[in-house]
């Protein structure tokens, strides 16, 4: 469980590596936002790479309660479910200024420099595509989908769209492509 100054760290962290990339996070200037003295960011994190990982999980946090929202509102058919949880996360890009997925952005920058970030965002991404699969599943039960829909291939496409859409929205500034995607996924997954 991460204290108070670890906590502050990695909230102003993931909005920084966000904005500017890990490559331009500069530890100084965090300390200097967070107003916590330059020799504490060592206390609290091993390395650089240490913090970046820690924020990547604190950012997964957040995606899981944004899962946990949205497909466990048994109001909704699976379907509507899966989707609502995409509308909520560009709801949350909408908020930030469309700078899109941290994951993805941090994927992009350092998967080719960084076995160890490459590993963890792709552990992050199949477990939000395991998570999103058990809903789809419960779609093909329910005959929403056709019985021979492989709800796993379903679910990684499905998030590999969104990783492109968000990065062509943050590109532009513009939550356009996000609606493209998922009115295109979700109506060729109704057909």
């Amino acid at each position: 469980m991460a204290n108070d100054t670890q906590q502050q760290l990695l909230e102003l962290g993931m909005g920084m590596l966000l904005r500017h990339g890990y490559h331009n996070l500069g530890i100084a200037t965090l300390l200097e936002k967070a107003q916590i003295p330059k020799g504490s960011f060592y206390h609290h994190f091993a390395s650089k790479e240490a913090f970046g990982i820690e924020v990547i999980e604190f950012y997964m946090t957040q995606v899981h309660a944004g899962l946990d929202q949205s497909l466990g509102n048994r109001k909704l058919p699976p379907l509507k479910r899966v989707r609502s949880f995409f509308e909520a996360t560009e709801e949350k890009y909408r908020e930030e200024g469309y700078l899109g997925c941290l994951l993805g952005g941090l994927g992009q920058e350092l998967s080719g420099v960084s076995e160890a970030f490459r590993r963890k965002v792709e552990q992050c991404f199949r477990e939000i595509s395991r998570r999103i699969a058990e809903c789809l599943r419960e779609a093909i039960e329910r005959g929403d989908l056709p019985k021979k829909t492989d709800a796993d291939r379903m679910a990684e496409l499905l998030v590999n769209c969104w990783e492109g859409a968000a990065l062509r929205t943050r590109l532009r500034r513009d939550p356009a492509p996000l609606r493209e995607m998922l009115d295109f996924y979700f109506h060729s997954a109704a057909a």
